[in-house]
């Protein structure tokens, strides 16, 4: 299961950002840029708890999110002062967030109903798995051709239904006219543009993009979808682009607001504008997403079809391939906080530098299952090949080893998908602090990996769409225009002939690491509305996946 949330909001001078991650505790970032020159002008952080209820879910509480983030603006702003930097120099708010983690408010008290149900959280696969069975042939990704995701429980739509049916409150705000969903991105804009007293409900295509109840192609809340769910359009935020003012913030500074899913915040800050760049995230999970333009690729080997992003309103959108791995910085921290083989996070790549190999160990992170390229929940993590050599060293350097394999599952399936193999990887996140893990990468992909001077891009990538907005127009998207970014480059080591042996060995341990887990749906009893959707519903959808195939194909 997951371990961690990682949210961020930015701002922009510009621009704050901040990111939520960590085991029992999560830290909000906020972080200052300077639109000219790029540079991180000042930041603070504050720890935040995250809560593990049951087994397998994993919350937030939404109200402490709220209270960090203006806890995190005064003291930033504090910082600026001492610097003799003149806040009112601050012009725009750029809000970065993980995607599908899910939060329903009451309009009229402001308050939460419930708290937010983390991307990571494993609660709802009995949802999933009682919907495949409504769906012909139980086909996981029955929706792609409209929304570019498998049924899974990573995607809020059924995060959102699990509220529905098991919190009376929610239920109620519902039939009363109360309620409202959104991403943390539309919380924390709703929350901060006035609340009940006229907060502004909205979010942007990206974080959209993500429910599995946006149409990718209308750019529109899909109202079929929305009827297979039995979600209220109403309770569901306005649909922006992701460089616009939305609203503004009014407290000792007014502020307008912009978001960006943090993803593609990221591919943003690397400046991957065009087809065919890609950029591989290292955070708590791993997040690899390629530009296609502005045409949208439908995977045939696991991979997502998501909206990388729209930066204006009258400007086009652009779609993205994406493998998402679940468990990336996790596994480090799992190493630490779980087992207790280290005491920092960075006594992890000491170890595996001095083991120098994994002595044939390998571990599947598979904590909350397998995300792409397999999306098979009922994986479980597993560590094998111990023999009575086997120490902590070796369990370490399997552990990053594990994060590069997953990398180049993902990778694999994007050149199948694209045709054109990607000759070096563009990386960012703060696990590209690791130049163990960055060598390991390298060796294993067999191709160069690029990292950014500055590691966390997805803060820059949001100030930069803020900063662009329309009536803000204090940072250029231009390429020529845009700040050369100072590179660390590290190229293969090995021959490919290794690589390919213990990438071999690496996808033996995966298989064994699938079906350890079932959580079937009751059988009696089962009342969901999802029974009583019409025949019709599923021929109109079988018929808009041709019709989406032949488009594909054509």
């Amino acid at each position: 299961m997951a371990l961690y949330l990682f949210k961020r909001i930015n701002v922009n001078l510009l621009l704050f950002n901040v990111c939520v991650h960590g085991r029992f505790h999560c830290v909000i970032y906020l972080q200052v840029f300077n639109a000219k020159t790029a540079e991180l002008l000042s930041h603070h952080q504050v720890e935040i708890q995250q809560r593990f209820p049951k087994e397998g879910w994993v919350e937030q509480d939404p109200k402490e999110i709220l209270k960090s983030v203006h806890e995190c603006v005064e003291r930033t702003c504090e910082k600026l002062q001492q610097l003799n930097i003149d806040i009112t120099n601050i012009k725009a708010i750029g809000v970065s967030n993980q995607r599908e983690t899910t939060v329903v408010w009451d309009k009229t008290t402001g308050e939460p109903l419930y708290n937010a149900i983390v991307w990571l959280d494993l609660r709802t696969q009995s949802t999933v798995e009682r919907l495949l069975k409504r769906i012909p042939g139980k086909n996981k990704s029955f929706f792609k051709f409209r929304t570019g995701l498998p049924l899974s429980t990573y995607f809020s739509a059924v995060k959102l239904r699990w509220l529905l049916d098991n919190v009376e409150e929610i239920r109620q705000a519902v039939d009363d006219g109360r309620a409202m969903f959104g991403t943390i991105d539309s919380w924390l804009i709703w929350s901060l543009t006035g609340g009940k007293n006229g907060g502004v409900h909205c979010t942007d295509v990206t974080n959209a993009s993500r429910t599995m109840l946006f149409n990718i192609h209308s750019l529109e809340w899909d109202p079929e979808l929305c009827q297979f769910f039995d979600i209220p359009v109403e309770i569901l935020p306005k649909v922006r682009s992701s460089s616009e003012i939305y609203g503004l913030m009014v407290c000792f500074l007014v502020l307008s607001f912009q978001c960006l899913g943090d993803q593609s915040a990221a591919l943003v800050g690397q400046m991957c504008f065009q087809d065919g760049q890609a950029k591989n995230t290292y955070g708590t999970g791993c997040f690899l997403l390629c530009n296609t333009g502005q045409k949208s690729v439908f995977s045939q080997h696991g991979l997502l079809t998501t909206i990388a992003y729209k930066l204006g309103r009258d400007k086009p959108v652009c779609y993205a391939l994406e493998g998402s791995v679940a468990i990336a910085g996790a596994v480090v921290r799992w190493l630490r906080d779980n087992l207790g083989i280290v005491k920092t996070a960075q006594e992890v790549e000491k170890l595996a530098a001095e083991a120098g190999t994994s002595y044939g160990c390998y571990f599947v992170p598979a904590f909350s299952g397998l995300y792409a390229p397999y999306w098979e929940p009922s994986a479980r993590g597993i560590i094998c090949g111990l023999t009575q050599f086997t120490n902590k060293k070796h369990i370490a350097f399997a552990a990053l080893e594990a994060v590069c394999f997953q990398t180049r599952e993902i990778l694999d399936a994007m050149n199948k998908d694209c045709g054109i193999p990607l000759n070096q990887l563009q990386v960012d996140g703060g696990m590209t602090n690791n130049k163990v893990l960055m060598q390991l990468q390298s060796d294993i992909l067999c191709i160069p990996v690029v990292k950014p001077s500055m590691p966390e891009t997805t803060a820059l990538g949001a100030a930069m769409a803020a900063g662009a907005a329309e009536g803000v127009g204090i940072w250029s998207l231009n390429p020529g225009d845009l700040t050369a970014v100072t590179c660390e480059r590290f190229e293969p080591q090995i021959n490919p002939e290794e690589s390919e042996f213990r990438y071999a060995r690496w996808k033996k341990a995966v298989m064994k690491s699938m079906g350890w887990e079932t959580s079937e749906a009751p059988s009696n009893g089962d009342t969901s509305i999802f029974c009583s959707l019409p025949l019709g519903f599923f021929i109109m959808s079988s018929m808009i996946m041709l019709i989406g195939a032949k488009y594909v194909s054509g």
